[in-house]
């Protein structure tokens, strides 16, 4: 196994992965997304390959700062495929990612991790995130559930 950029050619392991977090029918514009991410100098896709599957990712923004000299980095999206957790494939990604954070003078990253990903608060915890609980939502559209992963 081994930790890469994400490419076109991974749309469809990382349909299915955003398939296996609630995120059904992103195939439409996954290419897309792909090719913004990997070509904007603030984010990317980390994804682990194994024997030329991809069986996890982790998409990521780095922030300026406004009251403070350092970037931050923001993790938005992280799945690690369900017939491969507990394999320190997350512990890999996350750690890949700090690492970059850190080459960019970030002081933290952060994430967001909905209540209901019960499963996947305790790897946070595990690797040294704190909960920070005042987390505010302004939804622009009329239908926040088009936007939400189905639990």
């Amino acid at each position: 196994m081994y930790i890469r950029e994400a490419r076109s050619q991974d749309a469809d392991d990382l349909t299915r992965l955003l398939d296996q977090l609630g995120y059904e029918g992103s195939d439409a514009f996954i290419q897309n997304r792909i090719q913004l991410l990997t070509q904007h100098p603030d984010a990317g896709i980390l994804v682990c390959e194994d024997e030329e599957k991809v069986v996890g990712f982790l998409a990521y923004q780095f922030f300026v700062q406004f009251g403070l000299m350092g970037e931050f980095c923001r993790i938005s999206y992280f799945c690690v495929d369900k017939y491969f957790r507990g394999r320190g494939i997350g512990k890999s990604l996350e750690g890949e990612l700090e690492k970059r954070a850190a080459s960019r003078k970030c002081d933290r990253i952060e994430v967001h991790c909905s209540s209901g990903r019960l499963r996947a608060h305790p790897f946070y915890t595990k690797t040294g995130y704190k909960e920070s609980p005042r987390y505010l939502i302004k939804y622009l559209i009329s239908d926040p559930s088009f936007i939400l992963p189905s639990e």
